[in-house]
């Protein structure tokens, strides 16, 4: 069906209809995106405002009347005469949002007809287009005018059926038989084409629901938002008073590049858009799609953030809300500290901290520890605070990855070297581990390796109490090395995980994580964080900054440390190609293509590692290529 807004002036309305069976949330989405778009969308309401008759249909009794008492011909003609007022009517918004649009009169009627008078679907359908036969004019232009849009818990009827009636308190026969012909009907009119949009809402939350809505409707009209909170993260923090919410808040702020903000300011902010002077007095699932709307229209205002924080959570019922609402994209953390701590931090003293948790506890605060994600103790130094946060911002951020492994013989190291590592790996992971990874890092792990030159750089993933039986490992296999240097990394998976790493452990992991590094050994099971492209980029900096202090420390000797510098200024080379996309593991590429592009001479990269003349010429010229990215001073 083609949009009947042509042209940038939009003389029609758009009249969008939202069908399908009961309980999969039609209602909350037109409420949702006409929320959203404000006094350019407006929702026509339930189909019971557009005749005088359902007054004392309700009066009786709604579903006596539909299933008992009311003859079908009347059923059908309030109905139909419901649908066709709500076509007739006139809105001022441009887009009109209906619940039901036209296809599902059909397929009530026939439900209807099929329980009351015991008809298969087929003599269902049949019955209910005669008792609409007087209508169908009229219908089939209102249905011309209206865009169609069906949501589904699945295409499997018996399925969706039982979801429908799993959201009711109680259910009777009749109504659970309604319900199976009613889906059974729908799902022939999907069949038959009469609904050109459709979404399978299945176990998805609500905003993910709404996104693939607004998704499907933006190409109707330019105020139709694209998105609904698309690539949104939410970290919502509770607790109680002087928990230690407002400092978490701050934290995300600054060390993860979260917008902070007050949920109190999100439910006036919306609640101020809709003409709602008290949303304080409302229940707690609209206090929750006030707070998401609002969250909705920030992070559209500010479309590069891709994480929240809000704060604080005093509600247990809307943060409940919000949870089935916001689904995986929220992340509730609750900070648990004891009375005596929050009263020691209190600027106020005690009964101050004694008032505002009676408050809280009213509202249900000290609840949402029941159904948080994060449980954060805060008894402890703010050290142990921060690096729980680490671990909670970075969860999203970096998948998690289970490594590969690939035999010794792999990497094309030496002889002695490789049984040095067969033996290594023979001693650290037998019946009882004492690591959990080991994977060689630096030109070893690239087929670069040079005798005489190249160190053996290792990293282990391991609890700290396998230091001491590691340490007489080492000690028992160092001849083995045949005088090569060991560079032995230990890190904890906990540190890992919470990103407490030097930038070049982060590249490390970012190289296993993206398949480019292969551990020769990783214990079954085994999850590390894969650190995404940007973060490596950005962390590399600091080395970057190092690298070019000590390549100038090195370059103020008598005489330089030739391996040293050559291998300083290699790494700063790396760095600086990193920034390009260009990711170069050998030193001699990499000085090779940077000297390249800064249209240098090549040749000094052979023989700086033999001359010191040319390896200082060398340094120079990559310190240089580095100093030039800097702003020049005015003089």
């Amino acid at each position: 069906m083609s949009s009947p807004y042509d042209s940038d002036t939009y003389p029609l309305p758009v009249s969008v209809a939202f069908s399908g069976p009961d309980n999969t949330g039609k209602t909350k989405q037109i409420g949702i995106l006409a929320r959203c778009m404000g006094p350019t969308a407006t929702s026509a309401g339930p189909l019971d405002h557009y005749d005088p008759r359902w007054t004392a249909i309700e009066a009786d009794g709604m579903a006596r009347w539909w299933f008992e008492t009311g003859p079908v011909e009347e059923v059908a003609d309030v109905l139909a005469s419901s649908y066709l007022e709500r076509s007739r009517h006139a809105f001022s918004a441009p887009v009109r949002l209906l619940d039901r649009g036209i296809p599902m009169l059909e397929a009530s009627v026939a439900a209807t007809v099929a329980v009351r008078e015991d008809l298969g679907a087929e003599q269902a359908l049949d019955r209910a287009r005669l008792l609409l036969a007087p209508y169908e004019t009229d219908l089939r232009s209102a249905e011309e005018n209206e865009h169609a849009l069906v949501l589904l818990h699945c295409d499997n009827p018996e399925e969706g059926t039982r979801r429908s009636l799993a959201h009711e308190v109680t259910v009777t026969g009749t109504y659970a038989a309604y319900q199976r012909h009613l889906h059974e009907q729908i799902n022939r009119l999907v069949d038959e084409g009469r609904f050109p949009m459709s979404i399978r809402i299945g176990d998805r939350p609500t905003i993910a629901v709404q996104d693939e809505v607004r998704r499907l409707l933006a190409p109707l009209h330019p105020d139709v938002p694209g998105r609904a909170l698309a690539g949104v993260h939410v970290t919502a923090l509770g607790g109680m008073s002087e928990s230690g919410k407002s400092t978490a808040g701050e934290y995300l702020r600054t060390q993860h590049g979260h917008a902070r903000l007050k949920i109190g300011y999100l439910i006036e902010d919306a609640a101020g858009r809709a003409g709602i002077r008290d949303p304080y007095r409302l229940g707690s699932v609209v206090q929750a799609e006030l707070i998401v709307d609002a969250l909705d229209r920030f992070c559209q205002a500010h479309h590069f953030l891709d994480s929240v924080s809000i704060e604080s959570l005093h509600d247990f019922d809307s943060t409940a809300e919000l949870a089935r609402m916001l689904g995986p994209q929220l992340t509730v953390a609750y900070l648990d500290a004891s009375e005596a701590t929050r009263t020691r931090r209190g600027t106020s003293g005690a009964q101050d901290v004694a008032d505002r948790d009676l408050i809280k506890r009213a509202r249900g605060a000290d609840k949402v520890l029941s159904i948080a994600h994060e449980v954060i103790g805060n008894d402890g130094p703010r050290l142990e605070l921060d690096r729980r946060l680490d671990r909670i911002a970075l969860n999203r951020r970096w998948p998690e990855h289970q490594p590969s492994t690939m035999p010794v013989n792999g990497l094309g190291l030496p002889v002695h070297l490789e049984s040095y590592l067969a033996e290594l790996l023979d001693r650290t992971t037998g019946l009882r581990p004492l690591i959990d990874l080991l994977v060689v890092t630096g030109s070893g792990a690239r087929g670069k390796y040079q005798h005489g030159w190249s160190d053996l750089d290792i990293l282990v993933v391991a609890d700290a109490s396998s230091l001491d039986e590691m340490r007489q490992i080492l000690a028992e296999l160092e001849t083995e090395l045949g005088g090569v240097r060991l560079g032995m990394t230990v890190l904890t998976r906990a540190e890992c995980r919470a990103g407490a790493i030097t930038s070049r452990l982060l590249h490390v992991l970012a190289l296993i994580g993206s398949g480019a590094l292969v551990p020769l050994w990783s214990t079954p099971g085994l999850v590390l964080p894969a650190p995404d492209a940007v973060t490596d980029v950005a962390a590399s900096l600091r080395d970057g900054i190092q690298a070019a202090i000590e390549i100038r420390r090195q370059l103020l000797k008598g005489s330089p440390d030739l391996r040293a510098l050559y291998k300083v200024t290699a790494l700063l080379a790396k760095i600086q190609l990193r920034f390009g996309g260009v990711e170069s593991p050998s030193d001699r590429d990499a000085l090779t293509v940077l000297l390249d592009a800064t249209r240098q001479d090549t040749s000094l990269v052979t023989t700086a590692r033999t001359e010191p003349l040319a390896a200082e010429a060398l340094a120079l010229l990559v310190l240089q290529a580095w100093l030039d990215t800097l702003p020049g001073e005015t003089r």
